[in-house]
């Protein structure tokens, strides 16, 4: 079976992730584009949990044991929301997914980044975005927009952070056909222009024209 096409926004927090990709789907919806977004974690009852536990909670966790509660969220996700959109030819537009486990808990945590893409192919079912698009911005310029109370991940400090940011540009240079780098340092309209000018013929590429809107 053919899916549509599935993507993934990913970059340190504070890079606008969660509105550009709303903004993303109101403009493919716009366009008469059905589009299914989510968030990983979560997205399902169990995954919710878990989001609870990994992000909100100070749960003392091994990286080996976070690692996996991140692919335990995203089976379910994948089993539940993601692929079922797809095979319904929905657009799926995720908040993070396999990516950010290969960052956080290895290039930052120093886990096997390698390790970490086959744990992740398995909680997937082999299912991966046909483009992941790296939101990048400079760490304190990051961490000063953030709006409200750094989570679990975010608490880890400046170096931790700075090493997560460099793991995203790492895994887009081993990948450059699967990744994308975006400048988040723009306002959001900006940004979102940019997002566009990268959706819009990716999209096309895949048989999905967006004309004429806004």
């Amino acid at each position: 079976m053919t899916l549509a096409p599935f993507l993934s926004l990913d970059g340190i927090d504070g890079t606008g992730k969660s509105t550009q990709c709303r903004l993303l789907a109101d403009w493919l919806s716009a366009a008469g584009i059905p589009t299914t977004t989510c968030a990983d974690p979560g997205g399902t009852p169990i995954g919710d949990q878990l989001r609870q536990i990994l992000l909100a909670s100070r749960a003392d966790l091994t990286d080996r044991a976070e690692a996996l509660l991140f692919m335990a969220s995203r089976a379910e996700l994948v089993a539940k929301v993601i692929r079922p959109a797809l095979e319904e030819g929905r657009v799926v537009l995720s908040d993070r997914f396999v990516a950010a486990n290969v960052v956080y808990q290895g290039h930052a945590h120093g886990l096997s980044p390698d390790e970490l893409w086959a744990v992740g192919r398995f909680s997937t079912d082999g299912l991966l975005p046909d483009l992941t698009i790296i939101l990048d911005l400079p760490v304190e310029q990051a961490m000063s927009r953030r709006g409200r109370t750094a989570d679990r991940m975010e608490s880890r400090g400046l170096e931790f952070l700075e090493r997560v940011r460099r793991g995203f540009l790492t895994e887009a240079g081993r990948q450059p056909d699967r990744f994308v780098i975006v400048d988040a340092s723009g306002d959001i309209p900006t940004v979102q222009r940019q997002l566009r000018q990268v959706v819009g013929p990716f999209l096309a590429g895949r048989g999905l024209a967006i004309k004429d809107v806004p």
